[in-house]
């Protein structure tokens, strides 16, 4: 006797292929970009740190930036407290200093 659900065999086995690729599809687009975005301006706005930002570390303390390097913040937590801490241990700038212009726009302006 023939059975029918052996005869739709070709489009059967494309179904759960077709319905793993759209799992990873929607995996990416629902976290796997929107975590690499946030990395991205994480690493933006730690690379714009400079002297005098107040910012927050991942620890939740306070302070005022004293200088930057390329790995490591210095950070003044109580008047004349200093503390060392790696650039990715920042979680966010709470306000940023007034940085001055620099000479060359200046210079454009005048002209």
């Amino acid at each position: 006797m023939f059975n029918a659900a052996e005869s739709g065999g070709g489009a059967g086995s494309l179904t759960p292929l077709l319905m793993i690729a759209l799992l990873f599809g929607v995996m990416y687009f629902m976290m796997i970009r929107p975590q690499q975005k946030r990395r991205r301006e994480a690493e933006k706005m730690q690379s714009a740190l400079g002297p005098g930002d107040e910012v927050v570390t991942i620890g939740g303390l306070y302070g005022t930036v004293i200088s930057v390097d390329d790995e490591t913040v210095m950070l003044e937590v109580a008047p004349g407290v200093h503390t060392r801490y790696a650039r990715p241990a920042v979680a966010r700038v709470v306000s940023q200093a007034e940085r001055a212009e620099p000479v060359a726009e200046e210079a454009d302006i005048k002209e």
